[in-house]
């Protein structure tokens, strides 16, 4: 269970990530409103799963899946670039989030 909530507060850190973008220095209510109760749910999820999951791997993986679920909705959505390298490094990362559970 402890692994689904991290998992889960990890997608939640890409949705706080990108509605903090969007909310245009918190003047636009509604980014501002899904950023707030985003972060809160990932925070107590995170703090949910640290008490099963040793902290330095719970940690790694929540960021990995912010960073490569963020960077890809960049890429996708917002047209930030989409380069070999980019997407190399993103692929690295989710073999090293993939390592730490499986070497968990």
């Amino acid at each position: 269970m402890a692994w689904f909530v991290l998992v889960l507060s990890g997608v939640l850190e890409s949705v706080w990530a990108i509605a903090l973008d969007r909310s245009a220095g918190f003047t636009r209510p509604l980014p501002t409103a899904v950023f707030g109760v985003a972060l809160v749910l990932s925070m107590a999820g995170l703090g949910y799963a640290l008490r099963t999951v040793p902290a330095g791997t719970g940690y790694a993986v929540w960021v990995g899946i912010g960073i490569v679920l963020t960077a890809g909705a960049g890429m996708v959505a917002f047209g930030e670039a989409v380069t070999l390298p980019r997407v190399i490094s993103l692929l690295l990362v989710v073999a090293g989030v993939a390592g730490l559970k499986i070497f968990h």
